[in-house]
């Protein structure tokens, strides 16, 4: 009866282990990857700053085995009449053998990727999740051209260009203090397109199938028909509703803004809205990974960011939030304490500064630099493909 209700509890002692173990497992390798990661990125940020190439390697797999063991016995009760009672013997162990896959991140594709800019589409993404789009354009624009009369031309992100710089900088603070507010729209300017036909090329059926697409309408005066549809265009950065323009205020933009990139991103900032008193019409031109990489580390040089005060039209910004630096470093020849994560390049340590008071915007802009690497890195290749297999 006694060896019996020890295999019992084996039985549920291996039961409530297998699963307890896989969790543990799965965590850890979450972790692991992650901060393997993080570290990559920080390093190849050193990296540029050393003007060194970067490279990244991603985990392609991993394959975690667990052997599940059990004993049982028993043996004679200490004290007790030879053969009189048994006291159970039994133990339960795990053994993890977990194989893991290294594939370096490299070739043409990922490598255009790397050196392409990012599309509009991916920072209007990112603006919708609620990051800052002060720190947004100051991590992800290398310039910004505005296109009014009395304020045109290009200013850069570049802290070496005094003048630009400053403008750039200017510029985005206003952007943030109406994105404080939630008076801040992210939406495509939808443009209407217009084409005439004469009505002798148009069939009945033709007709029909033109008007499941197109707003016709018939001109008796030439006897043509004149189609209109409307198409999305440029994404617009607003402190108004771009629904509410009229075709004319449409029309006006988008010769203002010309034939727009893809990497582009225009803004309009009208009076008579909130943020208004410094009305600008502009756009700003998006930068490749590669390049926020490099310009990332001219933090670690003397070529790095400063103070710049806010514009005198600009409304106040949340918690006057305005950091000096895109993301704030600590350079040390030992380990800093209280960071979330160091690297060790040449005998120097470096770590994102988690611990002074920008520590909330430094992790914010790390977390921002881990999303857009996801965003540019391809698809890991899981087999056919040259790794490193570390097997424990």
């Amino acid at each position: 009866m006694q060896i019996r209700v020890a295999l019992l509890i084996i039985f549920l002692l291996t039961g409530c282990a297998s699963p307890m173990a896989l969790n543990r497992a799965v965590l850890a390798y979450d972790d692991a990857v992650t901060d393997a990661l993080s570290q990559q990125l920080l390093i190849n940020i050193v990296r540029a700053y050393h003007r060194q190439p970067v490279h990244f390697t991603g985990v392609s797999n991993v394959a975690a085995t667990f052997t599940f063991s059990a004993s049982a016995g028993a043996t004679p009760a200490l004290g007790g009449l030879a053969g009189a009672s048994m006291l159970p013997i039994f133990g339960v162990g795990v053994a993890e053998s977990p194989t893991i896959s290294i594939v370096p991140i490299e070739g043409e594709e990922f490598t255009k990727r790397l050196l392409t800019p990012f599309p509009q589409s991916k920072l209007t993404l990112l603006l919708r999740q609620r990051f800052d789009v002060d720190l947004l354009l100051r991590m992800m624009a290398q310039e910004v051209r505005l296109l009014h009369d009395d304020q045109h031309g290009s200013y850069r992100n570049h802290p070496a260009d005094k003048e630009s710089y400053e403008m750039f900088r200017r510029i985005v603070l206003h952007l943030s203090s109406i994105q404080d507010r939630n008076e801040l729209y992210v939406e495509p300017l939808a443009l209407t397109q217009t084409w005439t036909i004469p009505a002798g090329n148009i069939s009945a059926e033709g007709f029909q199938s033109l008007q499941q697409e197109f707003i016709v309408r018939h001109n008796p005066q030439d006897n043509t028909y004149t189609l209109r549809k409307q198409v999305p265009g440029p994404i617009l950065i607003t402190n108004h509703d771009p629904g509410t323009l009229t075709d004319a205020e449409r029309a006006e933009l988008t010769q203002l803004t010309g034939d727009w990139n893809v990497s582009d991103i225009a803004f309009d900032i009208r009076p008579d809205h909130y943020g208004g008193d410094w009305p600008m019409t502009g756009v700003f031109r998006l930068r490749s990974f590669h390049s926020i990489l490099g310009f990332l580390g001219k933090a670690l040089g003397e070529d790095r960011g400063y103070h710049v005060d806010k514009d005198s039209r600009t409304p106040p910004i949340l918690g006057n939030e305005n950091p000096d630096l895109t993301m704030e470093f600590i350079v040390s020849n030992t380990p800093p304490a209280g960071t979330d994560l160091s690297i060790r390049w040449e005998g120097r340590y470096y770590a994102v500064d988690t611990t002074g008071k920008h520590a909330r915007w430094n992790r914010d802009a790390f977390q921002l630099l881990f999303l857009l690497f996801q965003m540019t890195v391809t698809d890991i290749p899981r087999a056919g493909v040259p790794s490193i297999t570390i097997a424990k």
